[in-house]
């Protein structure tokens, strides 16, 4: 194992034994004593309304995942605005081309309506 690894590699060991210890002292010293009360769904205070079980819509996993893709857009083009002088004429044809296919898949998905809020 190299040797700049090893600082690295004993932060995560202890970062480990440490959860784990945190949590086994937890389990060990924590209360015990379920009621009713201590059972019961909890809602901002309030008495619940329906079911924990209510099935949600497809159209919050599908903004999620459209938010998700467009958050990792960012995450690429932070870096290639830094070195695209070093990148030239190609780097910026290929990043174009990037964008193109993204800005396609947001055009899509406004087309169908994905992006619409009911």
């Amino acid at each position: 194992m190299p040797a700049e690894y090893l600082p690295i590699a004993t932060i995560i060991i202890i970062a480990t034994g440490f959860s784990f210890l945190v949590v086994l002292i937890g389990h060990l010293f924590g209360p015990r004593e379920p009621s009713e009360r201590k059972q019961a769904p909890y809602e901002s205070g309030m008495q619940p309304y329906g079911t924990a079980q209510r099935r949600m819509r497809v159209q919050y996993y599908l903004i999620a995942v459209l938010f998700i893709l467009f958050d990792i857009e960012i995450v690429f083009l932070l870096p290639w605005a830094v070195i695209l002088r070093d990148l030239g004429i190609s780097g910026l044809v290929e990043m174009g081309i990037f964008l193109a296919v993204l800005v396609a898949g947001l055009v899509y998905a406004w087309a169908k309506g994905a992006l619409e809020w009911e």
